[in-house]
């Protein structure tokens, strides 16, 4: 098993296939972008199923998400998840992407084995959309949305960040909205992995205020703790259920005690957590002509050293020089 000194098993793995993006999400990157990784320090599709059939055969791992950058316009992507659907024994397979392309692709992907997504979309308004992506491709997200749900990539999981002055009088309209759809909305504090470092708490619409304002016009009942588990997602019954929203508070209401994730990066790191800042090289062992056995002994011993939280609220925490796009989330 993957178990850090603090008795904590790892057996959700994100996997980023890229750190490319076809946004410019405000949060996450400037609108002219960045310096994209070489194609040969990523990982090939076939390395990439090597590695995650290590986690899955040999140390427990039993759901895989795949994520970016943006792994939508990882061409391999099917293969990669017809490939994943294959191992024994099956993990879960899950995707978080922006939901451009997904129109076209939810149908193979489904088809190829994955069981469900997670989009993106922080605002039903699409001059808002395209005031936070500086791209106008609000249109594609909504039927992206709606081909994973025909597809039956259910639950159909909706990712939103609220910005103050942005965005935060959405969040009433946008679980009315998601409700009427049938998707679950999760709202995820705005965190500090942009790569212009200029996240900042006070500027940050936290999950009390998430919770006061939704609270103004449903009734939200605490779901089961019990039952909620390891999931990053505080869970709440709307207007009595069965309908559920979620509010994930990576900042202010941390779950570092149940985290059981790791990350593989797209060029072959291991990351314990988002807000690391040391990283444990796969790839250059991988390509070295390592062992299955030895690529396990590598990464149990990477995640043996997994810290108790994330220390943001440490005076000493330092951003990760690495931004979202790069980590995968």
């Amino acid at each position: 098993m993957l178990r850090d000194s603090f008795g904590r098993v790892a057996t959700d793995l994100r996997v980023s296939l890229t750190d490319k993006c076809n946004l410019r999400c405000t949060y996450c990157m400037p609108p002219e972008g960045l310096d994209w990784l070489p194609s040969a320090q990523l990982l090939t599709a076939d390395e990439i199923v090597r590695l995650v059939g290590v986690g899955v055969e040999r140390l427990g791992i039993t759901e895989v998400r795949y994520t970016g950058g943006e792994p939508l316009l990882r061409r391999e992507l099917a293969d990669i998840v017809a490939r994943t659907a294959a191992l024994e024994p099956r993990p879960q397979i899950s995707l978080t992407t922006n939901g451009i392309g997904l129109a076209r692709l939810a149908g193979p992907l489904a088809d190829a084995g994955l069981d469900r997504v997670n989009v993106s979309l922080d605002t039903l308004d699409a001059a808002t959309f395209k005031r936070l992506a500086h791209r106008d491709r609000h249109a594609d997200v909504i039927a992206g949305l709606a081909a994973a749900d025909r597809a039956g990539l259910r639950p159909v999981k909706i990712n939103s960040v609220l910005m103050r002055g942005v965005n935060e009088h959405e969040v009433v309209p946008l679980l009315r909205w998601s409700l009427e759809q049938g998707y679950e909305l999760r709202f995820i504090e705005q965190m500090p992995l942009d790569a212009q470092h200029g996240w900042s708490r006070e500027a940050m619409v936290t999950a009390d205020e998430i919770l006061g304002l939704l609270s103004e016009a449903f009734d939200l009942t605490p779901d089961d703790r019990e039952e909620r588990g390891s999931a990053p997602a505080e869970r709440f019954l709307v207007d009595g259920g069965p309908a559920r929203v979620g509010v994930i508070g990576s900042v202010t209401r941390p779950f570092c005690g149940a985290c059981d994730r790791v990350r593989l990066t797209a060029d072959g790191q291991i990351r314990n957590c988002l807000f690391a800042t040391e990283e444990s090289d796969l790839k250059t062992a991988l390509r070295a002509g390592a062992t299955d056995e030895e690529l396990a002994a590598r990464w149990q011993a990477a995640v043996a050293r997994k810290r108790a939280g994330h220390g943001i609220d440490d005076p000493s925490f330092l951003q990760p020089s690495r931004p979202m796009s790069a980590i995968g989330g």
